[in-house]
């Protein structure tokens, strides 16, 4: 009699990078509740918006699911990039991933765990912070309140938080400026810059 096997999540899909030196490339992405990588059309148009922004900046890819918010920042030649991801498997193919692209270490840190928690510890600032937490687990107001305690951004930083469309009304600390923004049915994605 076979004993019940724990299913383990599936690499089923995969995300394509958008620009720079890594255009083109398709990496395998976990299939998982909650985790919906940001589409393609959105990471263009989300990028477009950052172009004034990435080249040498310290990223902080806050609920990194796929990754491929910091995978687009360093192949645009981000200095650095962080990710937090509370998932193991996920984490673990974030890991595999930019081995695959041969990433320098010292150039990333993929962090597995609580992205409130973990951020709380964090001991640096970063110019560019993605906020892109599952929906409808109202984490957005949580990580802007640990961001903003633990000084993780600076004068000039840029933060990007998509959410859904309906809890799109979250307060932001007055120094945050909104740049640019855009709404379908759905999902609700907002720049903001540090004065």
């Amino acid at each position: 009699m076979k004993r019940g096997v724990k299913k383990q999540n599936a690499i089923t899909g995969s995300i394509r990078v958008i620009s720079g030196k890594w255009r083109g490339r398709k990496l395998p992405v976990l299939e998982a509740q909650g985790l919906r990588p940001t589409t393609d059309r959105m990471k263009e148009t989300l990028f477009n918006w950052l172009m004034p922004y990435v080249n040498e900046s310290r990223c902080l890819d806050m609920f990194a699911g796929s990754g491929g918010l910091g995978f687009e920042s360093l192949s645009r030649h981000a200095s650095s990039a962080t990710f937090i991801e509370l998932d193991k498997i996920a984490a673990k193919l974030i890991t595999s991933n930019l081995e695959k692209l041969k990433v320098e270490d010292q150039q990333t840190q993929v962090i597995q765990g609580n992205s409130l928690e973990v951020c709380s510890r964090l001991n640096q600032s970063f110019d560019l912070v993605f906020i892109d937490p599952p929906f409808n687990a109202g984490l957005v107001p949580k990580a802007i309140d640990v961001i903003n305690q633990n000084n993780l951004v600076l004068t000039q930083s840029v933060v990007y938080i998509e959410c859904e469309a309906q809890n799109q009304n979250y307060q932001v600390p007055d120094n945050w400026q909104c740049i640019k923004e855009k709404s379908t049915q759905n999902v609700s994605s907002k720049l903001f810059i540090v004065s």
